[in-house]
């Protein structure tokens, strides 16, 4: 095979895209296992070519062609995958939607796509007759049995496993640079945005991670509506590798599941590393197969994490928008740090007139690639968004950044989520990492309440760990030696769990609306007074 483009940046159809990918890995390993899921099953590569073949067959006697955009409503597992393969194959674009959608949500999100097909999860069904869908024909139901829902054609199952496993090909060859799929946004703080993303988009992303290989088996906890999910899914495709599907995170049979799978790699979000670090240690820590834990972002935990299970550490920097610019190198340093950018990247931080902000000082981060179409080209049907994020032809994070001497790039926070109080400017990460690193501390969130002198106040919302009995005027007295004055929580809120996205995102403006409740702990109602520290 070789690359028929004369530009050297773009690769071949063979090493970007779904189907041709799939056929050289279906010829030169056809033995090989791609997929484990949570029943126990697996598909070959051989096996997974012949899925996906007979799947967007079943597709196009729906009336799947090239270029449709299709809804994905599923759970992670084998369902998920062939859906999101078959419609790749026909080089219609595959369109998942959050499975806690519901009303206002999930009705935008099928509105925006102009979709007329939806493959859903029979338990979500019920759903679709709670909103307005008009546009929606058609509706394949897979898993459980549904009630018919008024105004949709529903087809069984077994329409996407037809007797005649070839699909005719699609009326001309699926390119590189053909929109692959569109994935909402979390959709924390307004309507989800449809990131489009081209199988180059996907590709470079799943090439930015240089420390896997051939060999490596991923576990994926992450939900497949979400680039943290289809990212790890189509990297080990890229490298003829392989992957085991979950459907979450579990800390309790985390290390369980690992080895059953026999999984080298995984990618832990959030505070999943601090979750797993704070359980009881035990003689079987390092009975595992797991060889790289990314880890994002790099909590202060990170180098006992690796000593303790004896894994290799990584960091990075991404977003859905854009192709994982800033990716760490072994066990980085400093704490904190997202990596340096990639080769082929260009990043810089700058301030409100995107002018760039002196070294150490925050901005905004800006990114732009020099290979085409390697980043979103934009958010479907939504243009004014697509120029507010691409103004000046960099695309903008929305996330505040520093960098040091080194190069170092370090998150400080969202732009939005930005506390500024007595004239300090307060990151809400940076709150959250010191909190959470107390050892009654589960996870936390820091948000910006309103203060009565102007400004902000500081609110943690904190979930303790099971069976503990936690002291906010502990936690206070623990923070003092270890954090500026004017940083340290005013209010502290005890929650059993953080409001969530199904993508482990903390919902903040969900707590910033809640604001200081009644079962709020208030330090200068408890009497205790934090005052500047004297030089």
């Amino acid at each position: 095979m070789t690359n028929p483009w004369q530009d050297p940046r773009v690769p071949a159809a063979h090493d970007c895209v779904l189907g041709p990918i799939l056929e050289k890995f279906a010829a030169s390993q056809p033995d090989k296992v791609f997929a484990r899921f949570a029943d126990g099953s697996q598909w070959t590569y051989r096996q997974t070519l012949d899925i996906t073949r007979r799947t967007a067959a079943g597709l196009q006697a729906l009336g799947v062609r090239q270029g449709d955009n299709v809804h994905s409503w599923l759970p992670n597992g084998p369902d998920a995958i062939r859906v999101w393969f078959g419609l790749n194959y026909l080089g219609a674009v595959y369109v998942p939607i959050n499975l806690s959608y519901r009303g206002r949500m999930l009705e935008h999100a099928i509105r925006l796509s102009g979709a007329r097909l939806m493959i859903a999860h029979g338990a979500l069904v019920d759903r679709l007759g709670e909103i307005d869908r008009s546009q929606l024909t058609d509706l394949v139901v897979l898993g459980p049995e549904a009630a018919p829902v008024a105004g949709l054609q529903t087809h069984a199952a077994d329409r996407l496993a037809p007797e005649r496993a070839e699909p005719d090909p699609p009326p001309r060859p699926v390119m590189p640079w053909d929109l692959q799929s569109i994935i909402y946004t979390s959709g924390t703080t307004g309507p989800s945005k449809g990131v489009m993303s081209s199988y180059l988009h996907a590709w470079a992303t799943g090439t930015a991670w240089d420390f896997i290989n051939g060999e490596d088996r991923h576990l994926v906890i992450l939900p497949l509506f979400h680039v943290g999910g289809t990212a790890a899914v189509y990297s080990m495709l890229i490298l003829g590798a392989s992957v085991a599907i979950v459907d979450a995170f579990q800390t309790d049979t985390f290390w369980e599941v690992i080895t059953r799978n026999e999984a080298t790699m995984v990618v832990l979000l959030g505070g999943m590393a601090t979750l797993l670090n704070k359980r009881p240690p035990s003689a079987s820590d390092r009975e595992h197969t797991l060889r790289v834990a990314m880890m994002v972002p790099l909590l202060e935990d990170a180098p006992a994490f690796s000593a303790r299970f004896g894994c290799e550490i990584y960091t990075l920097f991404n977003m859905t928008e854009i192709s994982c610019p800033i990716v760490s190198g072994l066990n980085p340093t400093p704490l904190a740090t997202c990596g340096r950018p990639r080769a082929g990247v260009e990043v810089r931080i700058v301030d409100d007139n995107d002018c760039e902000v002196a070294q150490g000082e925050v901005g905004e981060l800006i990114v732009r690639t020099d290979q085409p179409w390697a980043m979103t080209t934009g958010y479907f049907g939504n243009p004014e968004a697509t120029a507010r994020s691409w103004r000046n032809g960099w695309f903008h994070t929305g996330d505040a950044f520093r960098k040091d001497e080194q190069e170092n790039h370090f998150f400080v926070d969202r732009m939005k989520d930005a506390i500024r109080r007595r004239g300090e400017n307060i990151s809400s990460f940076e709150v959250e990492a010191e909190v959470s690193s107390h050892p009654e501390v589960q996870e936390a969130a820091a948000v910006a309440v309103p203060s009565a002198l102007g400004e902000d106040e500081v609110l943690v919302a904190i979930v303790p760990q099971p069976g503990g009995r936690f002291d906010p005027a502990q936690l206070i007295g623990y923070l003092v030696p270890r954090m500026p004055h004017f940083m340290i929580p005013r209010y502290v809120r005890v929650l059993a769990e953080l409001p969530k996205t199904p993508t482990q995102k903390v919902q903040k403006h969900l707590l910033r609306s809640d604001g200081v409740t009644t079962d709020t702990w208030d330090r200068e109602q408890a009497g205790i007074v934090i005052r500047r520290q004297k030089i």
